[in-house]
């Protein structure tokens, strides 16, 4: 029982960073037109932001913010992992562009 929730927060995780990938991308296609898609990218950066939100569900629950991880609705893994996707995706992107200078 207990896993069926972990794997519905991992599921509205990896939603959120799905719906926060589509929307960079549409974002970034208006304002530059001629935007390539990279299909790895997308999906990686989607998976990472559904264990980022499984991961941060289970931390709070450590913490004891919730009792239970029962309490906790996948509405707010899909908020999180949309929210933790974009975190990690200004992170990559500090660090390319700090890679990009030094050479």
């Amino acid at each position: 029982m207990i896993y069926n929730i972990y794997i519905s927060i991992l599921i509205a995780g990896f939603g959120g960073g799905v719906t926060r990938g589509i929307i960079g991308y549409l974002k970034h296609q208006y304002d530059y037109k001629n935007v390539g898609f990279d299909v790895k990218y997308f999906f990686g950066m989607s998976f990472l932001s559904g264990v980022i939100g499984l991961l941060v569900a289970i931390a709070i629950r450590e913490i004891g913010v919730v009792e239970s991880i029962e309490s906790f609705s996948p509405a707010v893994g899909f908020i999180i992992g949309y929210a933790g996707g974009d975190f990690v995706d200004g992170v990559y992107k500090i660090i390319l562009n700090k890679i990009k200078t030094e050479k």
